[in-house]
């Protein structure tokens, strides 16, 4: 168990590690539109996270894995809800309508 543990350990540190090397080279014009991607594509956590739900054994592994449930579909939803936001930017706006040749004449009727 302390071995593995270990293992563990060593690849959360150095996942970390290149993690924090790989987004500091991002271009800050660049950085919300790959993060929100990246937290879309986290998919893979959700479903990786409720195989360790299911596979739990112990109240503290149900506890642990209920919150990577959550916290994995906060992140799924977040990241579609800020994709969704940052192209609303880029849709065109609907023209101003025009008043038409009836409407000025009722308001100078009026």
């Amino acid at each position: 168990m302390g071995n593995a543990l270990l293992q563990y350990a060593t690849v959360f540190v150095l996942t970390a590690f290149v993690g924090v090397e790989i987004i500091a080279k991002v271009p800050s014009i660049l950085h919300t539109p790959l993060m929100s991607g990246s937290n879309a594509i986290h998919g893979v956590i959700l479903v990786g996270s409720m195989l360790i739900l299911g596979s739990a054994n112990t109240n503290v592994e149900e506890v642990l894995g209920f919150l990577a449930v959550i916290l994995a579909t906060l992140n799924v939803v977040g990241g579609f809800v800020v994709t969704d936001r940052m192209l609303e930017m880029f849709k065109a706006k609907a023209p101003a309508a025009r008043p038409t040749k009836s409407d000025t004449s009722d308001e100078v009727a009026r």
